[in-house]
């Protein structure tokens, strides 16, 4: 089965309270997958990943076996087609991760699109940040 998976992570105060948003579609355009997910205190970048690997654990469990991965951070994907070295002990982590899930699939690939083009993940991660910020903390 072929499918898109769109992702966007986002951190509010780099870092901070995280979320990523993920949309996967089937071959023909139609949404077969959405949820926004509350990530704790990450960062930007570590938000991106955490998406991603969300996405594709989803893809897994629906059975799909070639995916193009679409997200607007430009970073990620050049980490993730060896463009760029990854860094960061964190990110590294988490890149193998990707690398390792990546693995299960037929075929895989990343695609780097414009903000624009990613508005729908995006706005999973502006929902799940805003509800997450109006829960209140109770101690004990």
């Amino acid at each position: 089965m072929e499918i898109s998976i769109f992702t966007d992570g986002g951190a509010r105060r780099n870092p901070g309270p995280a979320a990523g948003g993920v949309i996967i579609r089937d071959k023909e355009g139609k949404i077969i997958f959405k949820n926004g997910f509350f990530f704790g205190i990450k960062t930007n970048n570590q938000a991106e990943y955490l998406a991603l690997i969300e996405g594709l654990e989803a893809a897994k469990g629906l059975g799909a076996t070639q995916i193009k991965c679409f997200l607007d951070s430009e970073l990620i994907v050049k980490q993730l087609t060896k463009e760029y070295r990854v860094k960061n002990h964190d990110l590294k982590e988490l890149y193998f991760k990707v690398m390792q899930i990546g693995g299960r699939f037929k075929n895989i690939v990343f695609l780097h699109i414009p903000r624009a083009e990613n508005s729908e993940a995006d706005a999973l991660v502006n929902e799940v940040l805003d509800n997450s910020s109006k829960q209140k903390v109770v101690s004990s």
